[in-house]
């Protein structure tokens, strides 16, 4: 059976325990990312996408910064490869384009290059350390 998903644009405001949920639970608990590091002042300046199942349990989320960044893209174990990073992925696009942003960018961890690849994201720049994971910068021009 063919698990479904919603995709929102949502506000930190209005969803901040969903948000937070996810995040937690990737970043903080999965990935050992300092919790101090994890929440910063651009959450609550940034647009989020949100990702719920069936049942409006939050499955996925990620956010775009005023600048056009992409960042803090994280969907639960149990939901990856089943096309909700992708489809929030698409959402965030096509925010940035009705934006008429001519370049996305973002800070890839190494390990999810090829995802963000397949989208036509570019590498570019050295590798780095950030949260103690390594990363890449990553540009996808938008036409």
């Amino acid at each position: 059976m063919q698990q479904s998903f919603t995709i929102n644009l949502v506000s930190w405001q209005n969803e901040t325990d969903n948000l937070r949920s996810i995040r937690e639970i990737v970043f903080i608990n999965e990935q050992n990312v300092p919790e101090e590091m994890e929440w910063d002042e651009f959450d609550t300046i940034s647009k989020h996408v949100l990702a719920l199942d069936n049942d409006r349990k939050p499955i996925g989320t990620a956010r775009l910064l005023p600048d056009g960044r992409i960042g803090r893209m994280a969907v639960l174990k149990e939901w990856r490869g089943k096309g909700v990073g992708s489809a929030m992925l698409k959402r965030l696009l096509q925010e940035l384009m009705r934006q008429n942003v001519t370049q996305a960018i973002l800070n890839a961890q190494t390990s999810v290059i090829q995802f963000y690849q397949k989208y036509g994201f570019q590498t570019e720049g050295e590798e780095f350390i950030e949260a103690g994971i390594p990363h890449i910068k990553m540009v996808l021009i938008l036409k």
